[in-house]
């Protein structure tokens, strides 16, 4: 065996060496020093997203393992943006790490992040079926941990109990479709599978193969029929592991779609992909919009708008162009720093009060005009509203989509424009109640820590830059 292959994964490699760093400094340090435990994962974790947009990464695209793994420009753009998120997802979390039922296993939090992240990461560059698995499963099962951490709540024992069967069910499903294409095809390799697909032709096998792979991602992306565990998890478990949830794992699970998409279905995209997708996509944006209106606890709320966001996400997913994967990133970006920024709000609130429902926002600008600010933004940049970057995001993924010019897209996102309108009704629903409301706030005046502060200032930046400053965009372009 050729170790040097292992130099190809030089993204994977550094998040192992932060891993280790963490987990030793847990394992070996003095018990009145493991509050920096924190600390260094954050500073470590930093130093290498860093090193992500460093030149020396960029070149031709890399194989290794006999072309199971495989590395170019976007899989590094794609990794350095679910990096960004974690990052502001480790600040956000170190308030919350302080408490006392938290503190003993906090070092475990940072430690389960950095391994879900890691299998994300195989997830994006698998070229063969079985690395893909290893990376869902490496993703799936630390994040149940994650999601029952709060060992004390039964909220969130019931969470990671209806997270974990759903992910083994799904899993199962997804296996099952393996299995049918491995027949058909006799390789689980990406490419092999394109070759074969083309020369068998369409049959019952394969379409129900295809849906059942779909079942698969669309339990990780929280597709409608598929998200039924969402707003329950996300309400159960701690607010950073709901926010973690909402955007990494979701947006890992979208570019890991597009790439099982385009490399092993592609050709046989429009005879067995195109209308469930189509079909998948409508439903999910609507479902998620009608149930959000419902919605009056703040992390149920964002739970169905995420289900929303899903059926936008995958409009770059199905785009099949170089523009929809742009556009793809980009859309993740945004909703990274929109969705962080309304979490890190509600998860300020939260540990200074307790309070997650909605009501209790009602005049929250008279006691903390601040938070009341930041969730606001937050709420336009979801809703699509102009200028801030959650407009361009749609006006990106929009425009990608379109880009294949048949009538069937143009329904789709008509479709999906007239939803932008339901969803503008429900994000404004929490700006009312915390601007227009008249009701005394039970929220009491406050200060958030300095490192909640710290990850909202990087949001509402993120929210306010990235749609002004062209060269994000642009180098997410590039890298596509």
């Amino acid at each position: 065996m050729d170790y040097s292959q292992f130099f190809v994964m030089k993204q994977e490699i550094a998040l192992l060496i932060v891993f280790l760093l963490v987990f030793l400094c847990d394992t070996f340090m003095p018990k009145r020093s493991q509050g920096a435990i924190g600390w260094i994962s954050i500073i470590a974790f930093a130093i290498i997203t860093l090193l992500g947009f460093c030149p020396c990464l960029l070149g031709g695209a890399e194989t290794a393992f006999s072309g199971m793994y495989g590395a170019g420009s976007a899989e590094i753009a794609i990794k350095n943006v679910l990096n960004i998120g974690a990052l502001i997802v480790m600040i956000q979390a170190l308030r919350w790490a302080q408490q006392d039922m938290v503190r003993v296993r906090r070092g475990e939090f940072y430690e389960l992040l950095l391994v879900t992240l890691f299998g994300m990461y195989l997830m994006i560059s698998a070229r063969h079926f079985l690395l893909f698995v290893i990376g869902l499963e490496t993703a799936s099962l630390p994040l149940a941990a994650m999601v029952a951490f709060d060992k004390h709540r039964y909220e969130s024992h019931e969470a990671a109990v209806k997270y974990v069967l759903t992910a083994v069910f799904s899993s199962a499903i997804f296996l099952l479709g393996i299995s049918f294409v491995y027949g058909l095809t006799g390789s689980l390799y990406f490419d092999y599978i394109a070759v074969g697909i083309a020369a068998g032709g369409i049959n019952s096998l394969l379409i129900i193969a295809l849906a059942f792979v779909i079942a698969g991602i669309g339990f990780k992306l929280s597709l409608v029929p598929f998200h039924l565990w969402t707003a329950d998890v996300y309400q159960g478990a701690p607010t950073p592991v709901t926010s973690y949830l909402s955007v990494i794992s979701k947006g890992a699970a979208a570019f890991a779609f597009l790439v099982v998409l385009w490399k092993a279905f592609g050709t046989v995209y429009s005879c067995a992909w195109e209308w469930m997708l189509y079909a998948l996509i409508i439903l999910t944006i609507t479902v998620g919009n009608l149930f959000a209106m419902r919605q009056r606890n703040m992390k149920r709320f964002l739970a169905f708008s995420s289900i929303s966001q899903a059926g936008y996400i995958m409009l770059g997913v199905i785009s099949f162009n170089t523009l929809g994967l742009t556009a793809l990133m980009y859309y993740v970006l945004v909703y990274i720093f929109s969705n962080l920024a309304a979490f890190g709000v509600i998860g300020a609130i939260e540990n200074a009060t307790g309070k997650v429902h909605m009501d209790d926002y009602k005049g929250l600008y008279k006691t903390n005009p601040r938070l009341a600010f930041t969730m606001m933004l937050a709420m336009f940049s979801l809703a699509g509203i102009p200028p801030f970057a959650g407009f361009f995001s749609k006006f990106f993924i929009f425009t990608g989509a379109i880009n294949q010019g048949s009538v069937a897209i143009y329904v789709l996102v008509l479709i999906a424009l007239i939803n932008t309108i339901i969803s503008l009704y429900y994000y404004l629903l929490v700006v009312k109640a915390m601007f227009i409301s008249q009701d005394d706030c039970t929220v009491a005046k406050f200060r958030s820590a300095c490192s909640e502060r710290f990850a909202l200032w990087v949001c509402v930046a993120g929210i306010i830059g990235v749609g002004i400053v062209s060269c994000v965009y642009n180098y997410l372009y590039q890298m596509a």
